[in-house]
């Protein structure tokens, strides 16, 4: 604009339009030099001059900052609009279709496979035992006993699963008293006359072994009665664990002794150091192994909560209560993170992102505020024409 004000101030004697291209030039190049100043302030003090209301950004940072903290805090980080976005997203869905995906599982076990050696290593061996410990100890004193034996009992006892466990406990039995008849014959032999002989005491024990040996036969039919008075029996058992106050008390007694065990945190222990030797692979071999386990599991895990409408929208229900307890209420908290992270930059450094993000629409801003000067000074120099010729 410059270059062509000058032109056309060097042709003073041009055709008449020459005038207009000269006003709109000169306007032009005014409009020019504005926009650069007003686009320059922002950042910088064009020149290094110390003109006032100049480097707005730098020395505005901190202000700028807050200000846009407060607006991540109250325009997107609501309750309302982070409820929302949630019902939106699906986020339960969506895990589980990435999940179930072959490769997202395989790089999502890589990664933990690397990432949990990691982990372990950060706090001591015996303090993870007792973390363990601990954390089994909780859950087990957290657990009603009586509600808990009673559901175990039930899912147990009931249809095709019972009567297989009890015919497995048959043969436990019989197993145990083929094992140890001599024992037998000796407690039995302990336990009659001194007088009588002892061919008859074996006589006796082996007659009872026999006899315990057919009814544990006998029971293997399934109408057997022996078999419905152990159904009785437990399902009178299972009702008595659920309403009874007296039986809950002496099985919460039980739980407590248990939980309260060394020998139970020991055993805890070394559950816990035989899960961490799994959990740390000797070789690149084992930890593909373990990856290709972990892959498996992760996927099935996700087919199968992907088909789990129920489950899905239960997980839905506690994301989204989950954020709206952990992030709604500390929006502002979050809002001055935003601040402070701004607040931490460096003047110059802040300048210099600013400009690389928008660098280009800045230079069209010049642009078009030299073009639109450039029309401006145009009109107004075409108004004047106008009304000097009308005078």
């Amino acid at each position: 604009m410059a270059g062509l004000y000058v032109l056309t101030t060097a042709w003073p004697r041009g055709p008449p339009w020459l005038a207009y291209v000269r006003a709109f030039a000169e306007a032009g190049t005014v409009g020019a030099c504005a926009d650069w100043f007003a686009v320059t302030a922002l950042f910088r003090r064009p020149f290094g001059l110390p003109i006032p209301h100049t480097a707005i950004i730098p020395r505005n940072k901190d202000r700028i900052g807050a200000g846009l903290g407060d607006f991540i805090a109250d325009n997107f980080l609501t309750a309302e609009v982070l409820e929302a976005r949630l019902r939106q997203l699906e986020v339960g869905r969506w895990g589980a279709a990435w999940l179930r995906e072959p490769g997202n599982a395989a790089s999502l076990a890589a990664r933990l496979v690397k990432l949990i050696p990691e982990l372990l290593d950060l706090s001591s061996a015996e303090a993870r035992r007792r973390f363990v410990g601990a954390l089994a100890a909780d859950a087990i004193a957290a657990a009603p006993a009586a509600q808990v034996a009673a559901g175990i009992l039930r899912a147990l006892s009931g249809g095709a699963r019972g009567e297989a466990i009890l015919d497995a406990g048959l043969d436990l039995v019989a197993r145990a008293l083929a094992a140890n008849q001599d024992l037998f014959r000796a407690e039995v032999a302990g336990r009659t006359y001194r007088w009588l002989p002892r061919w008859l005491d074996e006589k006796i024990a082996d007659k009872i072994l026999t006899a315990l040996s057919g009814a544990l036969e006998a029971m293997r039919d399934p109408d057997h009665a022996s078999r419905a008075r152990i159904r009785g029996y437990l399902d009178d058992l299972i009702e008595r664990l659920e309403i009874d106050p007296a039986l809950a008390a002496r099985a919460e007694a039980v739980k407590r002794q248990i939980t309260s065990s060394p020998v139970l945190l020991a055993r805890l222990g070394e559950l816990s150091d035989a899960m961490e030797l799994r959990l740390r692979p000797a070789s690149d071999a084992e930890a593909r192994q373990l990856a290709d386990r972990l892959a498996g599991l992760i996927a099935g895990f996700g087919a199968w909560f992907y088909d789990e409408a129920d489950a899905i929208e239960i997980f839905n229900a506690w994301a989204r209560q989950a954020v709206q307890r952990t992030i709604a209420p500390r929006r502002h908290e979050i809002g001055r993170l935003v601040a402070g992270v701004v607040a931490s930059w460096d003047a110059r450094g802040v300048v210099e992102r600013l400009e690389l993000q928008v660098g280009a629409d800045l230079q069209y801003i010049r642009i078009n505020g030299t073009l639109v000067g450039g029309l401006a000074g145009l009109v107004i120099f075409t108004l004047s024409e106008w009304l000097g010729a009308a005078r």
